[in-house]
């Protein structure tokens, strides 16, 4: 195989790491714990759902079983520890976060697509919220700003790196007011989720959108009862 069919390599599996036991940690404010394993596995069915329009089988890495159709693979060691055992396990591997509620299959085809032997998609604030690894020495570590911490891993070994800008892959839902992004652009699970929720958007007296619940604005410091 010709180095440049090495860069264009299809990966032969994706793989979606999902925390089944605590998820979503910073959105504590504003939802139990409950309401926040709920919340993610709906943002789990939008990620699949744009996974099965590319056409591509998934398979689900989670440290419990997950209540879902497509394939789950039980590993409960750290998320680093699990994503690098698949990528030892297979050459070509994309990884895509399960909270990537806005993800299309149109940026996911872009991802699988783009030349490279690492291929990242960069989220707000430095994370690495999905990857395309054709490189057999390349691992991941997903410790503080692991796109910095993976193009640098990259340049040692020689991997030749491709960074995919997008929305939809960029923006994971992390915060509070991330939740404004899934009921503004999704159309899914997840938001669907939200409204049940009694989550709305709405215009603070500066103009501004504003994240509310039954009618009254969200802060992000407020406490959620039982907690």
């Amino acid at each position: 195989m010709s180095d440049h069919d090495e860069l264009n390599r299809p990966a032969s599996r994706l793989v979606i790491p999902f925390d089944t036991r605590n998820p979503k940690t910073r959105l504590s404010t504003v939802l139990s714990p409950v309401e926040r394993r709920e919340f993610a596995h709906s943002m789990l069915t939008d990620v699949l759902m744009a996974v099965e329009r590319v056409g591509v089988e998934p398979t689900i890495v989670a440290p419990d079983p997950v209540s879902t159709d497509a394939p789950v693979i039980v590993d409960d060691r750290p998320l680093t520890d699990a994503v690098n055992g698949m990528l030892e396990e297979s050459n070509g591997v994309a990884i895509v976060m399960a909270d990537l509620a806005l993800v299309t299959a149109e940026s996911l085809t872009r991802l699988l697509t783009t030349t490279g032997d690492v291929v990242i998609a960069p989220g707000n604030g430095g994370g690495t919220n999905a990857l395309v690894v054709r490189h057999d020495d390349f691992s991941v570590s997903y410790h503080n700003v692991s796109f910095r911490t993976h193009r640098r891993h990259a340049a040692t070994i020689g991997a030749q790196v491709s960074v995919v800008d997008s929305f939809t892959l960029g923006t994971d839902i992390d915060r509070p007011k991330d939740l404004i992004e899934v009921l503004i652009h999704n159309e899914g699970a997840a938001e669907a989720w939200l409204r049940n929720a009694g989550f709305a958007v709405g215009t603070g007296a500066s103009g501004r959108v504003i994240l509310e619940q039954d009618g009254c604005r969200v802060e992000p410091n407020q406490q959620v009862v039982g907690q």
